[in-house]
């Protein structure tokens, strides 16, 4: 099986996005808290229900191990966090070629490097199974671990077919295991921050949201499996899925989702099926919307979110020559209904630093109970968004959400 994710990519941005063009800073951020305010009723519930474990007998300084399988571009991203962040420890790679296997050697000695996922799962210092594969092989391996009775943080999406989506959710229920869900802009200071502004009543009733991206192309994927649409499931569970989790998220307090209206093109004749351009607006219960919108024709990397609501409005931007890059631009404004204030922020927003405060989380939460932000019911919850976007697609019509056929 390939642990390969896809390959090397440059990780630095141009000096047009130079440091000192970065808006945050260690001021007062009053009564915002980092990186999130205390978990909703309904956050904790559905941690009871599947991600609870548990505390464990151990030293509060004591790491956990990690195992990663999958060692591409954003697998090697994701073994310099574990390395990086304290509670966590890289305890070994499974890596599929030889040419993985050897560069994962080099930059991460200390780790045992293996040619087959069932090695790692099978290595007793492993507890956490970060999984950073293509999608198709999301569901044969986390079930694997789970299996072997492993935490497991996976990349989204979690799989490309409900069904089993479903079945990971209740593997881990039975186990008694943590399942966590690569939705890292829960983490971010920037995106995190406008979901504590709304907790607080800093908008009123949220009314609309509008999440948009403006980027290049994908990368192609190791073998090209992202362009493979039988392997990818579809082009809206790859960057689309992040910004229908943020919006399901930023209007928690209105309910679930009740339907997805959705349309796409593509700018390849022969390929309809991948979406260079997507829409698609979420209806939430007493006329509440948010609007998805991406294009993958676009240049560089430049995300916004604006939120209106009952009192007031959000506005949050990030821009980068390409998504993963160190030295983005970003800031936050927020309007009281007369007065625009720029949010200061206290740490900086891009995927590397977020993926950081995943890899964090999930050691707290395996060593320290502590709860995990994006739960496998999040991720069957964004992957039915996705599914019922590309139905709408292809029907040219609304596509109902029923909350009662998302139970696992």
């Amino acid at each position: 099986t390939m642990c390969d994710a896809f390959p090397p990519v440059d990780v630095w941005a141009s000096g047009r996005f130079a440091n000192q063009a970065t808006r945050w800073s260690v001021t007062d951020r009053r009564d915002l808290t980092w990186p999130h305010q205390p978990a909703t009723d309904s956050e904790k519930q559905n941690l009871r229900a599947m991600n609870t474990t548990a505390p464990h007998n151990r030293a509060e300084t004591e790491p956990v191990g990690f195992g990663l399988i999958g060692y591409g571009a954003w697998g090697s991203h994701h073994a310099q966090a574990i390395q990086t962040v304290a509670p966590a420890r890289l305890a070994a790679i499974c890596a599929h070629s030889p040419q993985s296997q050897a560069r994962a050697r080099s930059e991460h000695p200390q780790a045992a490097v293996v040619g087959h996922y069932q090695q790692l799962l099978a290595r007793d210092d492993v507890e956490v199974v970060d999984i950073v594969l293509p999608s198709d092989l999301h569901f044969e391996v986390a079930s694997a671990a789970l299996e072997a009775g492993k935490h497991v943080l996976l990349e989204k999406p979690m799989a490309i077919d409900l069904a089993d989506c479903r079945t990971l959710v209740r593997m881990a229920n039975e186990r008694n295991l943590r399942l966590a869900v690569g939705h890292e802009l829960r983490l971010s200071s920037l995106w995190g921050t406008v979901k504590q502004l709304i907790q607080q009543g800093r908008v009123g009733q949220p009314q609309y949201a509008l999440i948009e991206l403006w980027r290049n192309p994908y990368r192609q994927g190791s073998g090209g499996w992202r362009y493979n649409i039988n392997r990818v499931g579809s082009w809206i569970l790859e960057e689309p899925i992040h910004f229908f989790d943020l919006a399901r998220w930023y209007f928690e307090s209105l309910g679930p989702p009740v339907s997805v209206d959705a349309r796409a093109a593509s700018r390849q004749a022969e390929h309809p099926e991948l979406h260079d351009h997507f829409t698609a607006i979420m209806d939430f219960a007493g006329g509440a919307y948010a609007v998805v919108t991406q294009t993958l024709g676009g240049f560089e990397h430049h995300q916004t979110v604006k939120i209106s609501g009952s009192q007031g409005a959000l506005w949050a931007s990030w821009s980068g020559a390409i998504d993963r890059t160190r030295h983005p631009t970003f800031w936050l404004k927020h309007f009281d209904g007369q007065t625009v204030r720029e949010i200061p922020l206290d740490k900086p927003s891009g995927e590397v630093f977020e993926l950081e405060e995943e890899v964090r989380m999930m050691a707290h939460a395996v060593r320290d109970d502590k709860p995990i932000i994006a739960t496998g019911v999040d991720g069957l919850w964004s992957v039915a968004m996705c599914l019922a976007a590309e139905q709408s697609i292809a029907n040219h019509a609304p596509q109902p959400l029923d909350p009662n056929e998302l139970q696992p």
